[in-house]
């Protein structure tokens, strides 16, 4: 996955992007891509919209590279808060026409629907923007079933290092729930993220 990017490369980016640069263009997809297409799966479910997604939210960087303000945080969250966006946007035209289409559903259930692929796809950006330590420490914990005294082993650290890593890592992503990436407006043409 891309490491944080410095606030300078971002303020570099947009300048350059904003000259229609197409190589920042290429570096930037190159950067982001993954984390576009994964939060948009995420959202979705679905490859080909993931693909879409991807496509369009590159689409709108640009095409609107001066809609990065680095005053609101890196371009790293910018790009991310355009995919989550686009693909809950997405989501809900394809809920309201599934509901148009067999009046199965409600309102309620397609919110809930949303707000949980949203919690979900937070959690996903909060893992992989993680500092390393505090990502490989979660990983050996919760993916490969390691209690502490393991990732301490795993990691070469001391076993109070190791609980601290995982106490900061899971006070992350307890934030997923409490403040979703969800917005209102997706990016497009015409339309403001």
């Amino acid at each position: 996955m891309a490491k944080d990017t410095p606030p300078r490369w971002d303020r570099r980016m947009q300048q350059r992007l904003a000259r229609g640069e197409a190589a920042a263009l290429g570096e930037l997809y190159d950067r982001f891509a993954a984390l576009v297409h994964s939060l948009a799966h995420r959202v979705l479910d679905d490859d080909a919209a993931a693909d879409q997604i991807t496509r369009e939210v590159f689409g709108y960087i640009w095409e609107n590279p001066d809609a990065y303000d680095p005053r609101q945080g890196n371009m790293r969250a910018w790009v991310a808060r355009l995919a989550q966006r686009q693909a809950v946007h997405r989501l809900r035209l394809a809920e309201a026409t599934a509901y148009a289409e067999t009046g199965v559903g409600s309102a309620e259930e397609l919110e809930q629907k949303v707000r949980r692929a949203s919690i979900a796809a937070r959690a996903d950006y909060i893992v992989t923007s993680m500092p390393a330590p505090l990502r490989a420490a979660l990983e050996l914990a919760y993916f490969q079933r390691r209690d502490y005294r393991q990732t301490a082993a795993d990691l070469g650290v001391t076993e109070d290092e190791a609980r601290r890593r995982l106490r900061l890592g899971l006070q992350l992503l307890s934030t997923a729930n409490t403040r979703p990436l969800e917005g209102t407006s997706p990016p497009g043409p015409g339309r403001t993220p």
